[in-house]
């Protein structure tokens, strides 16, 4: 039987590998004590945002905490925070047989390369997780906002499909998997805007000065890909370079469009929000700070996505919360 490994089993890799567990995958866990012992005692609970109420018992709940947990991994999947994604190359390079296939489910735009780089005798897929799950405790994750699986088509993912579909995560495989992480991060570039508001996602994207500052991010973004020659897929019901005019509509406008593009319950958090309650370094550097880069390597600024990066970073060390005006003055300053 198919052997599948989640390596860096937080929350969404305890969401997605537990919907598989749950559905009768042969799943292994690998991550950190403090997990391992929560899922020990609770067990996994999956839910989502259409009612789904997935179980894994504690006693089937397999969860290491050593890389040599992946040795015998026919399929393993990277959920590590992007900066840890070289150490966990180094990690799996010393364990893994040849030829397992290595997906990478993680934010930013560049990890799939570095694995690929770093693991020559794999096959590595880039892969991307399109909705938000909030670790709610005790075990329980919850999708909060639709989407399925992406990834870059490869004959290699064909004994896994049914998996996942039982799973309720169908695979979407794409030609060309750029342009799909560009607008995921087209979309996350709403992360640090949430965390710094310190509100659920609904309620942040319900006031019009928040969604103004992630119109500002996203409308300098889509000015350096286009100047890239990079054209983000359309992963919604309208094209990604609607979204910044969309945003800026009013509340009463944006409600009624909102509900037809993407839905989101009242749980709904961003994992950088979730970062930094819980006081660690946030994933800023992948999402606004790959603007940044992406600005100097056409020699031009993103004042909006740095000045971001900016105030996160501050944020790790000191939280506050933003109401919407005064962030958008910040930003706009």
């Amino acid at each position: 039987m198919t052997r599948i490994v989640v390596y860096g089993a937080g929350g969404i890799g305890c969401y997605v590998g537990g919907r598989l567990a749950a559905t009768g995958a042969p799943v292994r866990f690998v991550g950190r004590q403090r997990t391992a012992d929560v899922l020990a005692e609770h067990g996994l609970r999956l839910t989502d945002y259409l009612g789904a109420d997935l179980r894994v018992a504690p006693a089937d709940v397999r969860y290491e905490t050593t890389p040599g947990a992946a040795a015998e991994a026919d399929l393993v999947l990277v959920t590590v925070k992007s900066a840890a994604t070289e150490s966990a190359a180094a990690e799996l390079a010393e364990v893994l047989e040849p030829g397992a296939v290595v997906v990478s489910f993680q934010n930013g735009v560049r990890n799939g390369d570095l694995l690929r780089e770093r693991l020559p005798d794999h096959v590595v897929v880039t892969g991307m997780v399109p909705f938000n799950v909030l670790n709610r405790g005790g075990g329980v994750f919850h999708q909060g906002t639709e989407g399925a699986l992406d990834l870059q088509r490869h004959p290699s993912l064909a004994p896994y499909v049914d998996a996942f579909a039982r799973a309720g995560l169908p695979l979407t495989q794409h030609d060309d998997i750029l342009p799909v992480q560009w607008a995921k991060l087209l979309l996350n570039l709403n992360n640090p805007i949430n965390a710094l508001s310190d509100l659920p996602l609904r309620d942040e994207l319900s006031q019009r000065s928040y969604r103004r500052c992630l119109a500002a991010a996203q409308a300098e973004t889509l000015a350096l890909l286009d100047a890239a020659g990079i054209a983000p897929a359309q992963l919604l019901a309208v094209p990604m370079h609607r979204f910044p005019v969309i945003l800026r509509l009013p509340d009463v406008l944006f409600r009624r469009l909102a509900a037809k593009m993407l839905a989101i319950d009242p749980l709904a958090r961003t994992s950088m929000w979730e970062d930094l309650e819980a006081g660690r370094t946030t994933e800023i550097d992948y999402l606004n700070g790959e603007v940044v880069r992406l600005a100097e390597s056409l020699d031009r600024s993103a004042p909006v996505n740095a000045k971001l990066v900016h105030l996160i970073r501050a944020a790790e060390i000191k939280r506050r919360a933003w109401s919407g005006p005064d962030l958008l003055r910040e930003l706009q300053g």
